[in-house]
């Protein structure tokens, strides 16, 4: 069984025992989020797509932590003008489990 789920604008395809590195969420480490942004379903061979969510379909996760990914240089260049800037940026994220699929 396996699950399309929406989340910071991303989509996530995921099926119950999966990690997942989501974007930030405010929870706490190991409290429960609940999805109920499900695009499609499949269970047993069959599956279910919402127009555009699925109804009554939600997915449960318990949160494992909060990290920041590895940090990316941001470098702006233009030619012949002395023009140069740099930064680094980290994303934050939350890590997720995800431990139900219920239609």
């Amino acid at each position: 069984m396996y699950a399309v789920i929406e989340t910071g604008g991303k989509q996530y395809k995921v099926q119950e025992g999966d990690v997942v590195f989501v974007e930030k969420l405010e929870a706490e480490d190991g409290a429960t989020v609940t999805f109920d942004k499900v695009l499609a379903v499949s269970s047993e061979g069959n599956v279910t797509f919402g127009k555009p969510l699925v109804a009554n379909a939600t997915v449960s996760a318990k949160v494992l932590g909060q990290g920041k990914d590895k940090k990316i240089i941001v470098f702006k260049f233009k030619p012949k003008k002395g023009y140069r800037r740099k930064a680094g940026h980290r994303q934050p994220y939350t890590k997720v489990q995800i431990e139900k699929i219920s239609v």
